[in-house]
């Protein structure tokens, strides 16, 4: 897999949210032309993008806010978890409990509750900006 790709509509706020998560900011460009459009099956497109690599190189992820054509509201807006489709990207953690802090700093906030499963993780979902839901895993062994 190279990469996951989000769309967002406040591009820097994403960016900072995967940053406290630990994500480094690859680098920044914008991207349009006939390219563009054929591969994402929309014409006239013009996006800002950001690229996010994870501290150990092996994962990325691709922020996308559209200028054109304007991106589409999904609805409802803050999907439950057991709705069709991809809805989450998982990451392993150090501290649980100090990342919920961090992020929340970033106006994240807890999905349900963070639990513990057998003896081997505490995990917990987090919906962040855009209503992105992250899940944290912290491995208990």
């Amino acid at each position: 897999m190279d990469n996951v790709g989000i769309v967002v509509d406040d591009l820097e706020a994403a960016i900072a949210f995967f940053v406290e998560l630990g994500m480094e900011l690859e680098g920044k460009a914008q991207i349009e032309g006939l390219c563009a459009d054929r591969t994402v099956g929309l014409d006239g497109v013009r996006c800002d993008i950001a690229m996010m690599r994870t501290p150990d190189g092996h994962g990325r992820l691709e922020l996308a806010k559209y200028l054109t054509p304007a991106a589409i509201d999904a609805s409802p807006h803050n999907p439950p978890h057991n709705t069709l489709g991809m809805h989450r990207v998982m990451f392993a953690v150090g501290d649980i409990e100090d990342v919920i802090a961090r992020l929340r700093t970033h106006g994240a906030e807890l999905v349900g509750e963070p639990a513990q499963y057998e003896d081997s993780y505490r995990l917990c979902y987090v919906r962040g900006p855009e209503g992105i839901i992250i899940a944290l895993a912290e491995r208990l062994n």
